[in-house]
């Protein structure tokens, strides 16, 4: 997203290419279905590992006994493994596409009398069928893991923020720093017009291929941040930043901001908002540090207009310094143990000591644009989970809308279908000893929050059509003998917090629960 020397890496041509490499694809069979049946579940399975021995064993066998059917085994070979192909074979796999314009427009290399891939393509089924990402070669595979325009495809963090976008119809889309142009592509399935930036020459030429390989029209911009953008606003924007939190240094564009810390998801987050139309939404991945003696959640609360969004932060993950550096580091091809690797690793460990950053967190932001005052919940989301993301954000959003709208005494309440109350005891010499309570949901994001027996008995009164929930306080108040008034505020405290997270619903909300 930040600006960048010039890459030593020539941008490919590659548009020219995509009707006739489009072709080929379809007449082969190389989509994520053709896939699938040539390898087979297990090997299949294998290929998403990254091991290509069960691969190339499929594909040796499928030769033997099929020889006229090998356009899809070659393309396999080419693109999903990066081997080297003879030039016949690959001729005939990518007809009608010329092999020589393939070569001069950046798609394949020759080797002797053989070619093989210099980029990545590969088919990817985000939900709506088969689509192909156009991106550099993976580490293990490619010659530019360590440039500065670098463009990787659909990595874990990218599979992970596709799930966590909202399924909307909005008119107009913005895909902020498109990469390799992959959530421009998921947004683009239900949106009027979808615009997606980049500063890297190198990324939009590869978005630009993705786009028509696909027959999509995106609207493609260059340039940093909201800089081509400016004045404009949208009803979604999706983006996946350079959210490496380090010093204020670019190795690699896709991932280095040139901002210091998590300055770059601070950019992002305050930008946004004036980005949005009314009632839009922005879904974000984005790293913050801890810092000693500061609540990570006040500093990103920080980051957001005290009037006008609706926010939704959600932590993930939280690395300790030394290892999320090595990380990064081993991502971009060094070895934190000896060499440059060492060196950087030293000075970037040093960066963030003085910094006083005790951890790092990750996670995703959800916005959306109001006209009240600003509702931010940020909070730890670490337990394992797999549904998407996406349908609970939409539903949160709806959940924190009507509590705005709406007095929780005045409403009718039930308890969120699968949602299972647990209680947990220990064996002691006098029989089972009561530990705690918790109501758990068994979709989405599986919250669970720990309640007491007075909770218990309040959430068994509770459903659609059913008593208020201030008349069911009250008659909680009468049945154990308090005073007219001392639940209503533990327990108004409880149910709001219950409903933000979907283990109770309003009656006019519980058609709207998240699915598996």
């Amino acid at each position: 997203m930040s600006d960048a020397r010039t890459s030593a890496a020539p941008v490919p041509d590659l548009v020219p290419l995509c009707a006739d490499l489009r072709t080929a694809f379809l007449r082969a069979g190389f989509h994520t279905d053709g896939v699938l049946a040539l390898l087979g579940a297990d090997v299949n399975a294998a290929l998403g590992r990254n091991e290509a021995v069960p691969v190339r064993r499929v594909l040796d066998r499928q030769g033997s006994t099929d020889p006229g059917g090998q356009s899809l085994a070659t393309l396999v070979r080419l693109f999903l493994l990066g081997d080297t192909c003879p030039e016949s074979a690959a001729a005939a796999a990518l007809a009608p596409l010329d092999l020589d314009a393939a070569v001069a427009g950046g798609l394949l290399q020759r080797h002797g009398g053989a070619v093989r891939a210099a980029l990545d393509v590969r088919p990817l089924d985000t939900g709506a069928g088969t689509r192909w990402v156009v991106s550099d070669l993976d580490a293990d595979r490619g010659e530019l893991a360590g440039d500065r325009e670098y463009v990787p495809g659909v990595g874990q963090a990218s599979v992970s923020l596709l799930q966590a976008i909202p399924a909307l119809a909005p008119a107009t889309a913005l895909d902020l720093g498109t990469g390799c142009g992959v959530q421009a592509l998921q947004v683009g399935e239900h949106a009027g017009a979808v615009t997606a930036t980049d500063v890297s020459p190198r990324a939009l030429a590869m978005a630009a291929a993705t786009f028509a390989l696909n027959q999509v029209s995106v609207e493609l911009l260059a340039g940093s941040w909201f800089e081509p953008v400016a004045g404009r606003r949208f009803d979604q924007v999706v983006a996946n930043p350079p959210f490496v939190v380090g010093p204020a240094e670019v190795h690699s564009v896709y991932r280095d901001s040139g901002l210091d810390l998590d300055g770059a998801s601070e950019l992002v987050i305050r930008g946004i908002p004036e980005h949005l139309n009314p009632g839009g939404t922005a879904t974000l991945l984005a790293s913050w540090v801890h810092v000693r003696g500061q609540d990570w959640r006040q500093r990103v609360a920080s980051w957001l207009p005290e009037h006008g969004i609706d926010a939704w932060v959600v932590q993930r993950d939280v690395a300790e310094p030394a290892l999320y550096v090595s990380t990064w580091l081993r991502d971009g091809g060094l070895d934190p143990r000896t060499g440059e690797g060492a060196r950087r690793y030293d000075a970037w460990l040093e960066h963030l000591e003085r910094s006083e950053v005790t951890g790092i967190g990750f996670g995703y932001v959800t916005l959306r644009a109001t006209d009240a005052p600003s509702d931010v919940l940020a909070e730890d989301l670490l337990h394992p989970f797999t549904d998407p993301l996406g349908p609970e954000a939409q539903a949160y959003l709806a959940r924190v809308a009507w509590l705005r709208e709406h007095d929780l005494l005045d409403a009718q309440l039930a308890v969120a279908p699968g949602v299972v109350l647990q209680r947990v005891a220990v064996a002691t010499d006098e029989g089972w000893k009561p530990l705690v309570a918790r109501v758990t949901r068994t979709d989405g994001p599986r919250w669970e929050h720990e309640v007491d027996e007075l909770a218990v008995s309040l959430l068994a009164g509770l459903r659609p059509d059913g008593l208020p929930l201030g008349e069911l306080v009250g008659m909680l108040e009468l049945a154990h003998g308090e005073d007219e008034g001392a639940l209503t505020g533990p327990a108004t405290a409880l149910v709001h917090d219950l409903l933000r997270h979907g283990l109770v619903l309003p009656a006019d909300l519980a058609g709207d629960t998240p699915t598996r």
